[in-house]
């Protein structure tokens, strides 16, 4: 038997790619069915940061002694207020170090840039990709310190491509879960870890009509295009503004906390 913990927010949950039978599927089911004889425990949470993940997943992950477990956060650590990207590094290395040190194959992630998946204007870009890159330094940090399986989804020339993502531009679909899957499954193919058949692909489930895409952005996506309005949009806008009266050179310098206000919106991804 092969036990396979997976820790993280709402796409380790699997967001964006729906059971036929109800709720969620993902990339961790999808990824399970390339290992031998698999018991999955999903302990993906919506919204969490990697605080979340140190302090509320990772007791009961340590609990089930997984042969493979998976940390992918860091998101909505991009969307906070009190934006700190090293105490994210931190929480997310405490993580790492308690699996392997109970025995786990430990995979990770290099994150894709959301403001690119958002499809925002270069001046509302600019912050939020400088977030992430800069969680993603420090759980590149993470990956090269603990020897983890780390795949760059960064980078990845498939990340982007629109195919790959569901309506919201947030979550991948089947298809993206299914990328996610299979590239976890050719890290620990070259790690030699024992293994089943690589996971197919090609998603089975029909991709959304346009119809369910509309009923979707009437529905759903109206709540979240609300949220984002009153939280994350007027949060860029002040990033942005701030970066156009600062000098480029001084702007570098500064650092996140002094670019936010100190009641700032605390905007999470769902």
């Amino acid at each position: 038997m092969t036990r396979i913990v997976t820790l993280g927010d709402s796409i380790t949950l699997g967001m964006g790619d729906p059971d036929p039978s109800g709720g969620w599927r993902g990339w961790a089911r999808h990824l399970a069915t390339g290992l031998p004889d698999p018991e999955l425990h999903n302990l993906a949470v919506l919204g969490a940061q990697a605080k979340h993940v140190e302090r509320d997943q990772l007791p009961a992950a340590l609990q089930l002694r997984p042969d493979v477990a998976s940390v992918v956060v860091g998101i909505n650590d991009t969307l906070r207020a009190g934006f700190d990207p090293v105490g994210t590094g931190q929480a997310a290395a405490r993580t790492v170090a308690a699996l392997q040190a109970g025995g786990a194959t430990v995979l990770t992630m290099r994150l894709p840039d959301p403001a690119r998946m958002f499809g925002l204007p270069a001046g509302l870009a600019r912050p939020l990709s400088r977030r992430m890159h800069a969680v993603n330094t420090e759980l590149d940090k993470v990956a090269a310190r603990y020897g983890t399986l780390h795949w760059d989804a960064a980078r990845d020339p498939e990340t982007y491509e629109r195919r790959n993502w569901s309506v919201d531009r947030l979550h991948p679909n089947e298809r993206g879960h299914r990328l996610i899957a299979c590239r976890f499954w050719d890290h620990l193919e070259a790690a030699g870890h024992e293994l089943a058949a690589r996971p197919d692909p090609a998603p089975t489930s029909p991709p959304p009509t346009r119809r369910d895409e509309a009923l979707w952005m009437a529905t759903k996506g109206t709540r979240w295009f609300l949220r984002r309005s009153i939280d994350l949009i007027p949060y860029l806008l002040f990033m942005a503004a701030r970066e156009a009266l600062i000098h480029p050179k001084d702007w570098l310098a500064a650092t996140d906390a002094e670019l936010i206000p100190a009641e700032g919106a605390e905007p999470a991804i769902e």
